[in-house]
């Protein structure tokens, strides 16, 4: 969509082959577009573009998508309609139109953070390292430049993957937290060290995943639900008052803070899990007043 609008003049085998895609897959996203609404136009010399009459048309550097909970949400206030309901069908039908899979909505990214995230897009399409500038580090809570190579966004544009030659590692940058983009001129330098990582339904970053088992009460599973609304593709009902958690976890951070706050409610099944509660139970207890 970005390369069918602004000031670029792309034919369908100019698109393909900057996307690394085939000619057919282009065809099918220029008719996805057309499904959705939007006016596509075919210039002379093969050209397509997106037009700017299109009923839904906005800038594309400022198109973000929920994110994955936000979109189940949306997912689960349509589910709840009638299937009856003719709204439904065409809610449905307008939204898996134009995203994919759990990106079922749109919303518009304001002011610096628009920027920022256009200039970031047009990096990782160019293939090119950018300095963050006064980047503010949640972490260190130091504000300072950061050298990367942008590669890849989280569901929602909100977090950016990169790779930084500094560290020699693969991190997560959230884009809110960014002060301004600046592209170099500079290419990839590492481009085959660049990998995604993993996100956990409690939000938690890495790059391994580890098994965990829990048997939820009542308590746990609503309080679950309600805080990490991705839990539910995990969780499996026992009985009316018991909910297996099956999931895949980055760390044992993420879960073990919503266990320890809940453990009156919760039975721990996997051993390695339950070795670590421990472990945090015990330096808790030795930082707790005696008589």
């Amino acid at each position: 969509m970005k390369m069918m609008t602004g000031n670029n003049n792309y034919t369908v085998e100019d698109m393909a082959e900057r996307l690394g895609i085939s000619y057919r897959s282009v065809y099918r996203y220029i008719d996805t577009f057309k499904e959705a609404g939007f006016v596509v136009q075919r210039k002379e010399g093969g050209i397509y573009r997106l037009g700017k009459e299109s009923r839904y048309f906005k800038e594309i550097s400022q198109l973000i998508h929920f994110t994955d909970e936000e979109a189940h949400i949306v997912n689960q206030l349509i589910e709840a309609l009638d299937n009856t309901n003719v709204i439904k069908q065409n809610l449905r039908k307008k939204l898996t139109a134009v995203y994919n899979c759990t990106s079922l909505a749109e919303c518009v990214v304001e002011g610096k953070n628009a920027v920022n995230v256009n200039h970031l897009v047009e990096a990782i399409g160019e293939r090119k390292q950018v300095v963050l500038r006064r980047y503010a580090s949640s972490h260190t809570g130091v504000v300072r430049d950061r050298l990367v190579e942008p590669f890849g966004f989280t569901t929602n544009y909100v977090q950016v993957w990169c790779y930084e030659p500094e560290s020699g590692k693969n991190k997560l940058f959230n884009t809110a937290r960014i002060g301004a983009v600046e592209v170099l001129e500079e290419g990839w330098q590492f481009g085959e060290l660049h990998h995604e990582g993993y996100i956990d339904i409690f939000r938690i970053t890495g790059f391994e995943q580890r098994r965990v088992q829990l048997e939820l009460g009542v308590m746990a599973h609503n309080l679950l639900v309600e805080e990490y609304p991705l839990s539910t593709r995990d969780l499996k009902q026992i009985d009316d008052s018991h909910w297996l958690l099956d999931t895949e976890v980055c760390d044992y951070v993420g879960i073990g803070r919503f266990t320890l706050g809940l453990m009156h409610d919760i039975r721990i099944l996997t051993p390695e899990f339950g070795e670590y509660i421990a472990s945090l139970v015990k330096s808790i207890s030795k930082k707790l007043p005696q008589k």
